[in-house]
């Protein structure tokens, strides 16, 4: 099995998810908005339950980012300050492996050794938490550029950083 893949992920989508929030909000009062300004009321009447579909679907995506979020949240917590401190470096504040180094003083071997455990480190207090590969497969399984995101590690065995460049990723997380 490859490392760490979900832990990774997750942690790598952590930054677009408030973004991703706001833009379903605009997406919802956009689509509210639209709704009412149709000139036909047989269309409003005939569109209402897509339209609705749609608002509740949009909703129902804006609430498992956010529950994702703060999982994420709560798995860092729970990892301890320096593995915490190194993940959020990393993955969420997209820090080069060199920087990092420097900035905690780290020999490379020992940043390598610390950033895999602190990668295990979250990927077991995912599992603790309730979500287990296979539960964050099937809880993520709609969010296509999470998935995209998992995938790019997959396809590089999990053991090199990934890049997706911002404009790309968002354009994947709208969708």
């Amino acid at each position: 099995m490859i490392k760490n893949i979900w832990a990774k992920t997750i942690l790598k989508s952590y930054r677009y998810l408030e973004r991703i929030a706001d833009a379903i909000d605009r997406m919802i009062e956009n689509r509210g908005l639209y709704s009412m300004n149709q000139n036909s009321n047989n269309y409003f009447y005939t569109n209402i339950w897509s339209v609705s579909e749609k608002l509740i679907e949009l909703s129902e995506r804006k609430i498992k980012l956010i529950n994702l979020k703060i999982l994420t949240e709560q798995a860092l917590s729970k990892c301890g300050k320096d593995y915490a401190n190194l993940l959020i470096s990393k993955y969420i504040n997209n820090n080069s492996n060199e920087k990092i180094i420097e900035k905690y003083k780290l020999s490379t071997r020992t940043f390598f050794r610390k950033i895999e455990r602190a990668e295990q480190r979250f990927e077991n207090v995912l599992e603790l938490l309730g979500f287990d590969n296979e539960n964050l497969n099937e809880f993520l399984r709609d969010e296509k550029w999470i998935i995209v995101v998992k995938q790019r590690y997959e396809e590089v065995g999990g053991l090199k950083e990934i890049s997706v460049p911002e404009v790309k990723m968002e354009r994947l997380a709208v969708c």
